[in-house]
């Protein structure tokens, strides 16, 4: 169990969280689920969202683990099917598969530090890069035309995107995941614009930083302590703190919500500690 944010109710509602199996998406599976709704938790790590599903189950509430290929249309599709036949018509999609990988992120933060033998910008290769683009890009694209074709008959639906607060200002060493990000953002817009005549609202979060295992080693020495890339960050937000997972919750209950966002479509909102607010004077 965790502590809800918001006291809603999306009894009935089918919600379709993709990358549940993480830290981020698994907290937002848990929130939906708590709150009444019937949860599909996809994730390629398929072990990862079947104990999720059984241990909501065990704790009374619905949901159904899937594996699936958010960068393979077939793969969604079937799984649409599934969802289908298991809990219903899609109600709410939540884009939240996606990340880095160390082959789209350079050694060095400026071009002049660096190193023989480490992996500058020029080393940089078109697979990785490609990959990371695809995997947050296009991995929210294809839900999106696979699980939207519900909402769209339907005529109502939400699709909430999860962006990064790389979409606003770029950091350094990760130029193919702020890029996708950036995209994700734009898209979302134009999202929220082609369906503005369906009743189907569009919106995305913009996490800030928060520690997951997907970036631990950038964050995080072996032994414990902070990387220098932390100080940086740390230094550069005005609560001097990480964002939670769970601190996501609140607006992506709220976003979802028809009650309580009937009128918002098309914003992507920064969750962030303040970083963005501080010019570092």
């Amino acid at each position: 169990m965790i502590k809800l944010p918001l006291n809603l109710d999306y009894s009935g509602k089918v919600v379709v969280v993709t990358g549940a199996g993480g830290l981020i998406c698994g907290a937002m599976a848990r929130a939906f689920a708590q709150c009444g709704a019937k949860v599909a938790a996809l994730d390629l790590n398929e072990e990862a969202v079947k104990k999720l599903a059984q241990e909501l189950k065990d704790e009374g509430f619905i949901c159904e683990g899937f594996k699936a290929n958010v960068l393979e249309k077939d793969s969604l599709e079937e799984v649409r099917e599934a969802v289908l036949r298991d809990l219903g018509k899609c109600d709410i999609l939540v884009n939240g598969a996606g990340g880095n990988n160390p082959r789209a992120t350079t050694d060095n933060e400026y071009h002049h530090e660096a190193k023989e033998g480490g992996k500058s910008f020029f080393d940089l290769e078109a697979s990785g890069v490609d990959f990371v683009f695809k995997l947050n890009f296009q991995g929210t694209l294809l839900p999106t035309q696979v699980f939207a074709r519900d909402m769209a008959d339907a005529k109502s639906g939400c699709i909430l995107n999860v962006s990064s607060m790389n979409a606003y200002t770029p950091l350094t060493k990760i130029p193919a995941y702020s890029a996708a990000k950036a995209g994700i953002s734009n898209f979302t817009q134009w999202l929220a614009t082609h369906f503005a005549g369906t009743g189907i609202r569009c919106n995305a979060i913009a996490p800030g930083f928060l520690v997951s295992a997907q970036n631990k080693a950038l964050l995080f020495n072996e032994d414990g302590t902070p990387t220098a890339r932390s100080a940086k960050i740390l230094g550069g937000t005005p609560t001097n703190r990480f964002v939670d997972a769970e601190e996501l919750l609140g607006a992506t209950l709220f976003l979802c919500d028809e009650g309580c966002a009937s009128a918002i479509t098309g914003v992507v909102l920064p969750i962030d500690c303040g970083f963005a607010a501080y010019s570092g004077v």
